[in-house]
């Protein structure tokens, strides 16, 4: 039997943060060697299985972020943009792998994680779900497919706390779709329609976004074409479906280091092969 993968965690008192560590109590394939909470957590100095009925496993929660690289295969981060970032740089000078499913990093931040690839193998993605992933794939097959004349829309729905939008995972199908019709989302993006808007133009890509409630997240993409549409959609019941994404983008991963392939730039295409 191989040793477990060991994992380290930042944000490991945030929604994934604990559903990961949840799901690796009853994984006998990973072990977490290492857990970060922000300054001011009263998570910091605790055991990560206090409250649990687990006893003491000698992993403390920690401000430092250097502890991150230290005895760790794979860093999962699910945090905020800036804190990724951070974690990017311990990565690099640990030479740790790393998957990364933080959202709203701006374009100065996304090419930061590109040249940190160039040395390190590092998953990023905007949603680790197998079924977003296969949805995305489907759009851009489909929107290949079809000219311009078809119109595509992307709605998303998200519970009131989410901080960004679109979504990470929104703005991925809007790439999907504008590699499938070789253009830039860049140049075909619209989005926060309100007041006289004018006509649709032809072959942009729009977005709507919804907010309420506790809705973990649903995303529809629409070919709108003369009377007819196609709706793809995803619906996630529960969290805990991007949590296990993680833990298979880790493995994945980690296998690339085994195979001394000790650099790269993946996402959950990747994964799934």
């Amino acid at each position: 039997m191989s040793a477990p993968i060991k994992i380290a965690l930042p944000g490991f008192g945030g929604r994934m943060g604990q559903m990961i560590f949840g799901l690796v109590q009853n994984e006998s394939q990973f072990v977490i060697t290492a857990a970060t909470e922000a300054d001011g957590s009263a998570l910091i100095g605790e055991d990560i299985s206090a409250g649990t009925v687990n006893q003491n496993t000698g992993v403390i929660i920690s401000a430092s972020a250097d502890i991150l690289g230290v005895d760790t295969d794979v860093i999962i981060d699910f945090t905020r943009p800036e804190a990724t970032i951070e974690h990017v740089k311990v990565a690099l000078e640990t030479n740790t792998a790393m998957v990364i499913g933080t959202t709203g990093l701006n374009q100065s931040q996304e090419k930061q994680i590109a040249e940190a690839a160039m040395h390190i193998p590092i998953i990023y993605c905007a949603n680790t779900s197998i079924g977003v992933t296969l949805l995305s794939q489907q759009v851009r097959q489909i929107a290949s497919m079809l000219d311009d004349s078809w119109d595509i829309e992307i709605l998303e729905t998200h519970h009131n706390q989410k901080i960004d939008a679109p979504s990470g995972t929104a703005l991925a199908l809007g790439r999907a779709a504008a590699e499938g019709r070789s253009v830039s989302l860049e140049d075909a993006r619209d989005s926060g329609r309100d007041g006289i808007t004018g006509a649709r133009k032809k072959g942009n890509i729009g977005f709507s976004v919804l907010r309420g409630g506790d809705v973990a997240g649903e995303h529809s993409v629409i070919f709108f074409g003369k009377d007819e549409r196609i709706e793809l959609t995803h619906k996630a019941n529960n969290r805990i479906i991007f949590a296990r994404g993680a833990l298979k983008a880790a493995q994945f991963i980690v296998g690339r280091m085994d195979q001394a392939n000790l650099r790269g730039y993946f996402t959950m295409d990747d994964v799934l092969g």
